[in-house]
C-alpha cells in the first residue's frame, strides 16, 4: 500500500485486472487505515465522473466501527491511465471483475462481512453485482445513494430514443454526444463555485466526463435488468432526494435537488430489486446525498444509522 492523497489515514493498492482494448486495466482500493480491520466492513462505490473523496463518508462508519474501502473503479479517478477513455464500458458487468477483486482484498484483510454502498451508477453496478453475489453469506447489505435506475427522460421519450440507442451504442460505442457546458451539480458542489467541496476536477470534471454512446447502451441495458427484476438477497436501503433539478442554467435550488437523475424515476424501480427494500426521500438533498447542505446530510446518515440499527449491522465491539 502507498499513501494517499486523501491524506495520512489513508491508503491506497493498485489491483491489475488485465487488459482490454485500450490496454492495460486497473482497480484501484482506497483503505482507512486507522479502522477497524476485522468485523464488518463496508465498500463505497462512486458514480460515472466521479471518484472517492469523500473523508467525511468513511468518518460515519468508522465511528461505528466499520471498515471502510472504497473503490475507484477502472477508467475512473485514481485507476484512469493516460491510455484509457475515461468511464468507458461497454456492458455494466465489465465493474464485476473491479467489485470481485476489491471485496476478496478486504475479506483477506480480516474481515467476515461486507456491505456495498453505491452511488449513482456505482448503485445500479452494485445492485446487479449483489444480485448475482445473493448466495454468499458475507455480503450482508446494500446501500444505494441516488442509484442510475432510470434514465431522467419521461417513458415516451424513452420508448422513441431506445432501439436507435440500442444499436448507435453497438456500431459507434466510442461517438460522444454534445456538451452542455459547465454542469450544474458540479457547480453546486465545487468550492471555486457555489459549493463547499474539494475535489480533483480533472476526474470529476465542470462540464462533466463525455457521455459515449456505448456506455449509454450499456446503462440502459442494465435498467432494463433491473426492471425485469431482481432478488439482490440482502437487505437494501435505497435513498433518493425529494426533488429534481430540471432547469438548464444555474438557480440556487439546485443546492436541494437532484440536479443529475430523476429522484421520482429511482424511487419507481426500487422495489424491483429484492424483497426487503427501504426506501427513504431525503429533502433538500442533492445527487450525491453525502454532499449535499449540512441539514439534508445529516438527515441521509440519521436515516443510514437507523436502517443499520434495524437491520443488526451494526458492529458489536
Amino acid at each position: 500500500m502507498e499513501p494517499d492523497l486523501l491524506g495520512e489515514q489513508y491508503r491506497r493498492s493498485t489491483i491489475p485486472l488485465g487488459a482490454d482494448d485500450e490496454g492495460e486495466v486497473v482497480a484501484t482500493l482506497v483503505s482507512r487505515v486507522d479502522a477497524p480491520v476485522d468485523g464488518p466492513a463496508v465498500l463505497y462505490v462512486h458514480g460515472f465522473s466521479d471518484y472517492f473523496f469523500h473523508p467525511h463518508v468513511a468518518d460515519f462508519f468508522v465511528e461505528r466501527g466499520f471498515g471502510f474501502y472504497a473503490v475507484d473503479l477502472r477508467k475512473a479517478g485514481r485507476s484512469l491511465r493516460p491510455h484509457q477513455t475515461p468511464h468507458f464500458v461497454r456492458h455494466i458487468p465489465e465493474y464485476f471483475a473491479d467489485l470481485d477483486a476489491a471485496t476478496t482484498a478486504v475479506r483477506d484483510r480480516g474481515h467476515d462481512s461486507v456491505i456495498l454502498y453505491g452511488h449513482s451508477t456505482g448503485g445500479l453496478t452494485g445492485t446487479l453485482w449483489t444480485h448475482r453475489m445473493r448466495r454468499h453469506p458475507w455480503l450482508t447489505g446494500l446501500i444505494l445513494n441516488s442509484p442510475f435506475f432510470a434514465m431522467n427522460i419521461d417513458r415516451l421519450g424513452y420508448l422513441v430514443t431506445s432501439p436507435p440507442l440500442d444499436i448507435a451504442g453497438l456500431f459507434a460505442p466510442k461517438h460522444a454526444l454534445p456538451g452542455g457546458g459547465p454542469g450544474i451539480n458540479v457547480q453546486s458542489l465545487h468550492r471555486d463555485h457555489y459549493g463547499e467541496w474539494d475535489f480533483d476536477m480533472t476526474w470529476k470534471p465542470l462540464e462533466g466526463t463525455p457521455v459515449r454512446l456505448g456506455w449509454l447502451r450499456a446503462v440502459d441495458r442494465a435498467q432494463k435488468l433491473v426492471r425485469r427484476g431482481l432478488n439482490v438477497g440482502v437487505p437494501v436501503l435505497v435513498a433518493a432526494a425529494t426533488e429534481s433539478y430540471s432547469q438548464t442554467g444555474w438557480d440556487e435550488s439546485a443546492h436541494t435537488a437532484d440536479a443529475v437523475l430523476n429522484a421520482d424515476g429511482i424511487v419507481a424501480a426500487a422495489d424491483r430489486i429484492g424483497d426487503d427494500v427501504e426506501v427513504v426521500r431525503i429533502r433538500g438533498g442533492r445527487h450525491d446525498l453525502a454532499l449535499s447542505q449540512l441539514p439534508a446530510r445529516k438527515l441521509f446518515f440519521a436515516e443510514m444509522d437507523a436502517w443499520l440499527s434495524r437491520h443488526g449491522l451494526m458492529p458489536s465491539r
